[in-house]
């Protein structure tokens, strides 16, 4: 244990490492863009990063199906009855639950 700290001692009395250790210490703990928050931040891009794609297929997604919507009025009538339970005036609908 003397031997760590006879080895440190004249490291501590250097003012240069002494303020490089301060610099390091100071980057790493107490700086407002310090280590630890720049880990968090790039966590938080590359989560955001993959939501962003993820919302860019279902977009794309979505603007097929308007397309194939707009197109086929034979398709907007079955997502019409589909979804909205839409029916035409001497049609009877019966919703059977699983």
């Amino acid at each position: 244990m003397k031997k760590i700290i006879f080895f440190f001692l004249p490291l501590l009395k250097n003012k240069y490492t002494l303020s490089l250790m301060v610099f390091f210490a100071w980057i790493v703990f107490f700086d407002s863009n310090n280590l630890i928050n720049r880990a968090i931040r790039l966590k938080q891009v590359h989560r955001l990063e993959k939501e962003k794609i993820y919302y860019e297929q279902k977009i794309a997604e979505d603007h097929e199906k308007l397309d194939e919507l707009t197109g086929n009025p034979e398709k907007l009538e079955k997502f019409a009855r589909e979804q909205y339970l839409m029916k035409r005036a001497n049609e009877d609908i019966f919703i059977i639950e699983k």
